[in-house]
């Protein structure tokens, strides 16, 4: 079988394609496939994945296109229509090996994802959602939140780093969910610790995107103590205006958004930042727009996810006074550009010191901090070398292997 998997959205996502490609090439079949992956966080994404799929079948007419993911869990008839559709697979069906072929086809032993290279490796500990902010249709394609157990998580990153991986991202849903629908209702801080006790070998551990209100206390301590936990936090922020986040139905405030960002960078000097931030939010001001710009100003966060406001059918959100587009990608703008030059002030103070570079290319790699860095002689893909910053482009370090 020829297996090719077109990926949109989150690092789940990106997870599900590997093990879906692994499996489906596991199966053995003739036929030519092709798995679109769709997302459905925002209008453009959907878009992006219907245009995949019709020159798809334009252009490989004998392919047979599987189409899953949120956006297709959410209206499967929709995008069976679609031309060219063979099959359309909710998110649980699409990890299931039957669903390639059958379990007989596959063996016995587990496969491992393939990423397309043997360096960073995403391990969902969690899967779904129980809260319903009011602009998220995510619940609805993922169901409510369910969590791996530790015992399987730390099997699966023990098989990777024996594999070759040299780091591992916890990724889902809601991490910061993870554990409370699990015996005891452990906390996602115990399953980072667990992991690194367990899995001496692994040098590198990183999180995805961390509620702020929901961050334990366990997981600080080892943000603060634990150096294999990368010094790197990205945040479901979304918007720094207490009315707006009321009305997207956020657990924290603006003033507990910047204690937490105080806290990580008193426990981790120079640890790196990034938020998710929402433009254009329906019923929001100039005023309050200008609060999360100043947010962004003065937290000095480096790594900026920003999205104009897209309505989602079947959410409270898409039911508000819209603010009109134009406006949403103008502020969206604005945000983007406050975050380019935190990032520019954020690279540069790395000039001249000695960084951790993770080589994903042979002249490029990723610094403990996430930072893109560009190597002035080739390097192994997987190899982990300290390296001394001689430079910085505004997006990214220059810097020579030692």
């Amino acid at each position: 079988m020829t297996v090719s998997v077109l990926t949109f959205g989150c690092r789940l996502n990106a997870y599900e394609s590997a093990v879906m490609r692994s499996t489906a090439e596991a199966a053995g079949h003739d036929e030519e496939t092709v798995i679109v992956n769709t997302c459905a966080v925002t209008e453009e994404a959907e878009r992006q994945a219907r245009q995949a799929i019709r020159r798809t079948a334009r252009e490989r007419p004998g392919a047979g296109i599987v189409v899953t993911g949120c956006a297709a869990a959410i209206e499967p008839a929709r995008w069976a229509r679609l031309p060219g559709v063979a099959r359309v697979l909710d998110n649980r069906a699409k990890l299931a090996h039957e669903s390639w072929g059958g379990a007989a086809a596959l063996g016995a032993a587990p496969r491992l994802p393939d990423f397309g290279s043997r360096v960073r490796a995403f391990v969902p500990v969690q899967q779904g959602c129980d809260h319903r902010c009011t602009f998220c249709i995510i619940p609805y394609g993922r169901g409510p939140s369910v969590s791996r157990s530790i015992e399987d998580v730390v099997a699966e990153i023990r098989a990777l780093v024996a594999a070759g991986f040299r780091e591992a991202v916890l990724t889902g849903v809601d991490l910061t969910a993870y554990g409370a629908d699990l015996a005891g209702r452990t906390r996602l801080g115990a399953l980072v610790r667990r992991v690194l006790a367990a899995v001496p070998d692994l040098p590198r551990l990183r999180l995805s995107s961390l509620d702020p209100a929901e961050i334990d206390a366990e997981l600080w301590r080892l943000i603060g103590e634990e150096e294999r936990l990368m010094p790197h936090l990205h945040l479901s922020l979304q918007a720094g205006n207490d009315m707006i986040l009321k009305r997207m139905k956020r657990r924290h405030s603006r003033a507990a958004a910047l204690a937490v960002i105080s806290r990580a960078r008193a426990l981790r000097p120079g640890i790196a930042i990034g938020a998710d931030l929402i433009a254009g939010f329906p019923t929001e001001t100039e005023a309050e727009f200008r609060d999360t710009l100043a947010l962004v100003e003065e937290s000095g966060m480096p790594f900026l996810h920003v999205f104009p406001f897209s309505a989602r059918p079947g959410t409270p959100a898409a039911r508000m006074p819209a603010v009109p587009w134009p406006l949403r990608r103008e502020r969206a703008g604005r945000l983007r550009a406050a975050g380019r030059v935190n990032a520019t002030r954020y690279l540069a103070s790395f000039v001249g010191r000695t960084v951790s570079v993770l080589v994903e290319s042979e002249a490029s790699g990723r610094t403990e901090h996430y930072a893109r860095a560009t190597l002035s002689t080739a390097a192994p893909a997987g190899a982990l070398f300290a390296a001394r910053v001689e430079g910085c482009n505004g997006t990214a370090l220059t810097a020579a292997l030692l």
